[in-house]
């Protein structure tokens, strides 16, 4: 029997507008145009196994932006901030791994 999320997912007509232009959009980065897919399909009644299978990614991942968008809603989708130190970069351009030659 397929699991049935506890997260069912309505869409106000602006904000189904507004996934559908970022699912299309084909200059968006990857992650974002797959998260507004995700949404899309969970509020078409898809399971998170079906959207899964679907879009060739975990179920897991799947679960996880459903979730994200029930609980936020738009905002949801976003990066959030990670823990730890900020990535640095010197303003020659200079990477990681670049000074170890010297």
């Amino acid at each position: 029997m397929p699991r049935k999320s506890p997260y069912a997912i309505v869409l106000a007509p602006a904000e189904e507008a507004q996934l559908t232009a970022l699912a299309r959009k084909y200059t968006s980065p990857y992650y974002v145009v797959l998260r507004a897919k995700i949404v899309l399909l969970a509020a078409q009644g898809h399971t998170n196994t079906q959207i899964a299978a679907r879009l060739d990614v975990p179920r897991q991942v799947a679960s996880k932006w459903r979730k994200r968008f029930f609980e936020h809603r738009l905002h949801g989708l976003a990066d959030r901030a990670r823990a730890g130190r900020p990535r640095t970069f010197s303003p020659s351009g200079a990477g990681a791994g670049e000074s170890a030659g010297r």
